[in-house]
């Protein structure tokens, strides 16, 4: 598209997540960033004295493991007490998001994977690059806070 001036407007063609930070998006462009991953709803461990995080594959009591979907997203803090929302604040504040996810890469001024869903305009690619938890996770009902030191695991992707 050219402008007044008949300059090509180069912005206009490159997509919201290219032009906007965090804070300028809508409601629903925000929600569009998240891949489906779903490691974000996956019990961490922090070691106190380093502050290196450790990730197990045990979800949230809310997680469906095949869909990586949260079973009721719209009540999920009330459900589960400890479950962070993330916004533009919290993506600059959590340090346990993995790298590879959408709201850390747009934050960081990177560039989306190839499999992110808004890059490959299909939801599975994420799954199918291995990035997704999908089938790889039990649930964190009837497990005991120590047990989880159990479940350690590496995700594709992390530092």
């Amino acid at each position: 598209m050219e402008t007044a001036t008949g300059h090509e407007d180069v912005q206009s063609e490159r997509p919201f997540w290219e032009t906007k930070t965090l804070d300028q998006m809508t409601a629903q462009e925000w929600e569009s960033l998240c891949d489906g991953c779903a490691r974000c709803c996956l019990n961490k461990l922090e070691d106190w004295d380093s502050g290196e995080i450790y990730w197990t594959n045990v979800a949230c009591r809310l997680l469906d493991d095949g869909t990586c979907r949260c079973r009721d997203y719209e009540n999920r803090t009330e459900t589960v007490p400890d479950c962070i929302p993330l916004d533009p604040e919290a993506i600059r504040e959590l340090t346990w998001l993995p790298p590879t996810c959408g709201y850390r890469l747009v934050g960081e001024g990177k560039p989306l994977y190839w499999w992110h869903p808004l890059v490959s305009g299909d939801p599975e690619t994420v799954h199918q690059a291995g990035i997704s938890v999908r089938g790889r996770t039990v649930s964190e009902d009837g497990l005991e806070l120590e047990d989880l030191e159990k479940f350690l695991v590496a995700w594709p992707g992390e530092d």
